[in-house]
């Protein structure tokens, strides 16, 4: 007989749990959810689920969040039914279960992305052609080229042409009406960026404008182009702008809101690359949040930027990034435990054994082989001959032994500098595999093959 659990949540977990419990089909558990009346499930107390909940007959187990910290036993003696304190994370709920399960669909998003080439009026026809390629590759849906002031862009129609010949939606990004006319008669699909004095040219040349203010920060301009452009019938992108942290920022972020209110139904771009590029930070965690806003607003266009170095992975952070978003607004849900891809300094569980683990498992180990760990207090190196404990690689040579085997000295000083570089970020480490930077850095080419052959999805993409 199939056995009948009964788990409780809040408001924001149900329509996530029960689409990870349905997923898992599974005939050898009957399974029912109970909202328990409050918004986040861990803030539920002792005394809330004996006033609330009632459990249907027949119920062998009730499963609680994970983070629940009320008494377990105390609860199970008042219902006459056991209850389970469950993983803290959703997405570890199968294997808690001892099932399989799926892994998160991160298939689907609803926000296009332009991917910047700045410097394309500097760079010939093949080179830029190569960067559109890696840009496609990252996740770009739209390749949009820059023309910089006083420099002349003369192969910009050639460069449009090849571009949509190889497959690519293209835009031209200039302030020279001449340049974003010659762009549009080569064939772009897209022109940035527009005005209500400048809109003239898409209707001239029946090229998608993306519209933004006459003078910045005026919605009122914008929303005469709006509706000119609505007037004409012709498809349009509506920008309010972004500006920088002490240039008006916050006051951008206001006009986003009250763009969304003003025209609920037009499709909106927001610019990232005015904080991502303009601000000594690490890029994942400002896409984000600017990625949660557009998710909000319902903003489905943004335009991103590579100049600087510390910036050169903002098309697979935006990637990731939609399509966490897409999943988590789809399932109701807060954007945790769909990925890793944005966690690239550090993790959220970067210790999975704990320091008495480790000790029990140092003193069964029965041979002379290392092995290499990290807890809260350092990292672990341990064989039958010993175990030790530093917070500094170096600190640990001394006493391992190797001096006369160049080969395992080799190797145990890349792992331990490995595992002092997770300890100190706060990373997960796993001897003998690399660190997991998310979509930071590309996957070794082993690696990427396992993920393959698996089945498995990198960025969210299928492999070919």
């Amino acid at each position: 007989m199939a056995e009948r659990l009964a788990f409780v949540t809040g408001h924001l977990a149900r329509a996530r749990l029960e689409r990870q419990l349905a997923d898992l089909r599974d005939p050898d558990f009957q399974w029912s959810i109970i909202d328990i009346g409050v918004k986040v499930a861990a803030l539920m107390t002792e005394q809330i689920i004996m006033r609330r909940l009632t459990i249907e007959p027949g119920t062998d187990r009730v499963i609680l969040p994970g983070r629940f910290r009320g008494d377990i036993d105390r609860l199970s003696q008042h219902f006459g039914v056991p209850f389970l304190r469950g993983p803290d994370e959703i997405a570890d709920l199968p294997a808690f279960l001892g099932r399989k399960g799926l892994p998160p669909d991160l298939s689907q998003h609803d926000m296009r992305i332009f991917a910047e080439i700045v410097e394309a009026s500097m760079m010939d026809v093949p080179a830029i052609l190569a960067r559109a390629r890696k840009l496609a590759d990252a996740g770009a849906d739209v390749i949009d080229l820059g023309c910089l002031p006083e420099t002349p862009f003369p192969h910009l129609a050639d460069a449009v042409r090849a571009l949509i010949a190889e497959g690519h939606t293209v835009s031209v990004d200039s302030a020279n009406l001449d340049e974003l006319r010659t762009g549009a008669e080569a064939g772009a699909h897209y022109l940035l960026s527009l005005t209500e004095h400048t809109l003239h040219l898409a209707l001239e040349t029946g090229t998608a404008p993306i519209l933004i203010p006459s003078q910045p920060g005026d919605l009122d301009s914008l929303g005469r182009a709006i509706s000119a452009a609505q007037a004409a019938a012709i498809p349009f992108i509506a920008d309010p702008v972004l500006d920088p942290i002490h240039f008006g920022f916050a006051q951008s972020l206001g006009r986003f809101l009250e763009a969304r209110k003003r025209w609920p139904d037009i499709e909106l771009l927001m610019g990232t690359g005015n904080l991502t590029e303009l601000t000594d930070a690490d890029t994942s965690g400002i896409t984000a949040m600017l990625g949660g806003i557009c998710s909000e607003l319902a903003i489905h266009n943004v335009l991103v930027v590579n100049v600087s170095p510390h910036t050169h992975r903002t098309v697979e952070e935006h990637d990731i990034a939609r399509r966490i978003l897409f999943a988590a607004r789809r399932d109701a849900a807060l954007p945790r435990g769909y990925s890793n891809g944005l966690l690239q300094v550090h993790d959220r569980k970067p210790h999975p054994s704990t320091i008495e683990d480790i000790h029990r498992l140092a003193a069964d180990v029965r041979d002379g082989n290392y092995r290499i760990m990290t807890a809260e207090d350092g990292i672990h190196i341990f064989n039958a001959k010993g175990h030790h404990v530093a917070r500094d690689a170096f600190d640990l040579f001394p006493k391992l032994g190797v001096e006369a085997d160049g080969g395992h000295a080799f190797y145990l000083g890349a792992e331990l500098s490995k595992a002092e570089t997770a300890w100190k970020l706060g990373k997960r480490y796993a001897q003998d595999e690399p660190l997991d930077w998310g979509v930071g850095a590309d996957l070794p080419e082993q690696d990427r093959l396992r993920l393959r052959e698996a089945g498995h999805t990198l960025r969210g993409k299928k492999e070919p």
